[in-house]
């Protein structure tokens, strides 16, 4: 059984799926440090400097009354929040990755296509009197007896 699955863990496509899964993760990580440090706090500022990491709505109270000042400070006093700002990063992480996934896919279909098999040179050619197919290399037609050019 060990050795059974000792050849299943090293066959290729296993290694192949191990390291999309590290190099996903990791551009995972790469695409949500882009969107919670480069793209929000802009988008944040030109809405009236909001932080959507901070969005949220209290659903039920904590050990210390609110009001709160950030998600943290509700979450440290057990509060019960629905925090749709931190839904609202997700969304834009996953619509970038999505996006890059997309056109990732796109450039390795348009390398795969193959190029359209060339059409084999005609073994046939038709006869101008009678219009029976006749070999290619016939001088003369077979069914009409006609001298072929």
């Amino acid at each position: 059984m060990l050795k059974e699955f000792k050849e299943f863990a090293l066959k290729g496509n296993v290694i192949d799926l191990a390291v999309g899964v590290v190099i996903g993760a990791a551009f995972g990580a790469i695409v949500n440090s882009l969107v919670n440090d480069i793209i929000m706090p802009p988008i944040g500022f030109l809405l009236g400097r909001i932080d959507f990491s901070n969005m949220y709505l209290l659903i039920s109270s904590g050990k210390t009354p609110p009001p709160y000042a950030s998600l943290a400070e509700a979450k440290a006093a057990g509060a019960v929040t629905w925090n749709f700002g931190l839904f609202i990063n997700a969304l834009i992480s996953f619509l970038i990755i999505s996006f890059s996934i997309f056109i990732v896919v796109k450039m390795i279909n348009r390398l795969r296509k193959e190029k359209p098999a060339e059409k084999p040179a005609p073994t046939q050619k038709e006869c101008p009197f009678c219009f029976t197919l006749v070999p290619i290399k016939a001088t003369k037609c077979p069914n009409c007896t006609s001298e072929i050019k």
